[in-house]
């Protein structure tokens, strides 16, 4: 999957900071620590405690904040920034978060990364209500929620909130006096918390943005808990004792960064086992191993440990050419695929390779490098997967909303192997992605199991069940 997610639109990046002078710029290297999760808009929000300021924009976050003068108008000692691709919503402007209430008791600002499953229902019971929405996004429901709560205070009214939407979610809120974050009851999407030798708090989707602004990791938030952070430090509280600590399996797998550490594991390695694992279950007599770039190196570089096989630059990727799953259409996704990636004639003619990647989704690009690689000499490419096959949609940030793009959900492995032309395919199983990892992980994407309600999409999703297997 790596350069190949077509139309699964990637989870966003959250980054949040309490009580530093330099809010404005320590959000923006967060967030640019954080880039890889969403390159489709950006924003900032700041606050002083009284007032907040704003600035949104479309594309990657060099580009929205594209000289100083910017970040200096985001005065405040408080922020909150979010860098977007669109898992609910389309992609203008009005959807780049983070969202900016005014309201006569006070200023509020949401960044949310997620997907809520009973979205479409909730707004439709509050629109009937009068309630009015200024985007398309699911993620200012939970605002909506909060104001319409009867509860005394703001965390009660938060709690409440959160027990009403359902799917997968990390948000961050900021308020004049405060930070909240929270996450869903089954951890699916991360979010962690630091701290800077100032005193100030972090949080973040991932470590590696608490690493850029040198802020030392504290804990993640757990599944179902809501953490204030204000100028008298840091509170938990939990909206729910229905958890379980379930993260999505394709953080460790493609999305997180190799240098982040999601429940005390390390991204990198825990990547590196899966390699590993793969070359155990799934050995092949060949010359070398290489990756696709970037985040199946990892992986490949296990599987050649394990195999006792060099490890080998094949591949090298244009680091200009943005991911490539990120286009709309798949004429571009393919021409973005031919255009990043470009193979060492050198290191694979007259070689026998072994081709890892992280995952298959519709098979575009792994059918355009085994064939670039036989086309420079390669004589037989095997292709090995770390992870098991893609079945299933997702529900919890990963827009993959249907099984029709799925080529693993609609060929069998011998039709798989004949449509990418490789001379053989094989998965990493289920149960050797989850002992690699080491952690209770959700894999919905690979078995059909899923841990919280799909709500809205429960009823399409059986359908299409249903057409595919003729009853």
């Amino acid at each position: 999957m790596s350069n190949e997610m077509s139309s699964l639109n990637e989870e966003c990046g959250i980054f949040g900071i309490w009580n530093s002078e330099k809010a404005n710029q320590l959000t923006y290297f967060g967030l640019h620590n954080l880039q890889h999760r969403g390159q489709e808009g950006a924003g900032i929000v700041t606050g002083d405690g009284k007032n907040m300021y704003a600035h949104h924009g479309l594309g990657l976050l060099i580009d929205v904040f594209k000289n100083s003068q910017i970040l200096e108008g985001l005065s405040g000692s408080n922020g909150i920034g979010h860098v977007r691709y669109a898992t609910s919503g389309n992609g203008d402007i009005a959807n780049i978060q983070p969202f900016l209430f005014s309201f006569g008791d006070g200023n509020y600002a949401l960044a949310h990364n997620g997907n809520l499953t009973n979205a479409l229902t909730l707004r439709s019971q509050m629109e009937d209500e009068g309630t009015v929405f200024k985007s398309n996004s699911d993620s200012e429901i939970l605002m909506h929620l909060i104001r319409k709560s009867k509860k005394n205070s703001l965390l009660e009214k938060i709690k409440e909130s959160a027990n009403v939407i359902k799917g997968g979610f990390a948000y961050i809120l900021l308020t004049d006096n405060s930070m909240i974050a929270l996450r869903d009851a089954n951890g699916f999407r991360p979010l962690s918390i630091g701290q800077r030798e100032d005193g100030s708090y972090v949080v973040a989707s991932e470590t590696c943005a608490l690493d850029s602004v040198k802020a030392e990791f504290i804990r993640d938030v757990k599944p179902g808990e809501v953490v204030t952070i204000d100028d008298n430090g840091m509170k938990s509280d939990f909206f729910t004792d229905k958890t379980s600590l379930e993260p999505a399996a394709m953080e460790f797998i493609y999305f997180a960064r190799p240098d982040s550490n999601i429940e005390n594991i390390n991204i990198h390695s825990a990547r590196k086992r899966t390699g590993k694992r793969l070359a155990k279950e799934s050995p092949v007599k060949a010359d070398i191993v290489i990756g696709i770039p970037n985040s199946s190196l990892s992986a490949a570089s296990g599987f050649a440990e394990q195999s006792k096989l060099p490890y080998e630059m094949g591949l090298v990727k244009n680091q200009y050419v943005g991911r490539t799953f990120i286009q709309p259409t798949q004429k571009l996704r393919e021409e973005g695929v031919y255009q990043k990636l470009s193979v060492v004639k050198s290191v694979v003619e007259n070689k026998r390779v072994v081709l890892v990647d992280d995952s298959i989704v519709r098979g575009t690009t792994s059918r355009q490098i085994v064939k670039k690689l036989k086309e420079n000499g390669a004589t037989e490419v095997h292709l090995r997967i770390a992870s098991p096959p893609l079945k299933y949609p997702d529900f919890y940030g990963i827009d993959i909303k249907s099984q029709d793009e799925l080529i693993a959900a609609n060929l069998s492995m011998s039709e798989m192997r004949e449509e990418l032309g490789c001379d053989s395919l094989e998965f990493l199983s289920i149960e050797g992605l989850k002992e690699s990892i080491g952690i209770n992980l959700c894999t919905s994407n690979f078995d059909g199991k899923y841990p919280a309600p799909i709500c809205d999409y429960k009823e399409e999703y059986l359908k299409g069940l249903r057409t595919r297997d003729g009853k």
